[in-house]
């Protein structure tokens, strides 16, 4: 089994994907009107309109309501990310090593999703992510 992606559900699309490609650099590919891939070396990152919605069960999921779950993306350069966006999101914390060796910054996405950027710090954590 190969873990593919992360499908987020947006009230607002376009503010969403725009927000995405601005963190990430990439371009989003808009496969329709109410869905946009931003496809990355290690997984991609689905953003669904709320619209979609009705293609499942209803009440299934629901936009700006995650409390749960925390994107995160591995960087080259935390220091440099971290000065390129901390102007442009919404901060949870600034620069901090956490107890498992990664240098990491969090913030939120215009709907709430708790997003992660960081990169391995520690001798430990590089090598943890050298065998992947």
């Amino acid at each position: 089994m190969k873990f593919a992606s992360t499908r987020l559900i947006a009230a607002d699309i376009g503010r969403m994907v725009s927000f995405y490609e601005m963190v990430t650099g990439q371009t989003a590919h808009w496969l329709a009107p109410v869905f946009a891939e931003i496809v990355t070396p290690a997984a991609t990152l689905a953003i669904g309109a709320a619209e979609t919605i009705a293609q499942w069960q209803e009440g299934s999921a629901e936009p700006a309501a995650n409390r749960t779950a925390c994107l995160e993306f591995q960087v080259e350069d935390i220091e440099a990310e971290y000065a390129r966006l901390k102007d442009k999101v919404p901060l949870v914390h600034g620069l901090k090593t956490m107890p498992w060796g990664n240098q990491t910054f969090q913030f939120r996405d215009p709907e709430g999703t708790a997003v992660s950027l960081y990169m391995p710090a520690t001798e430990e954590a590089r090598q943890r992510f050298a065998a992947r």
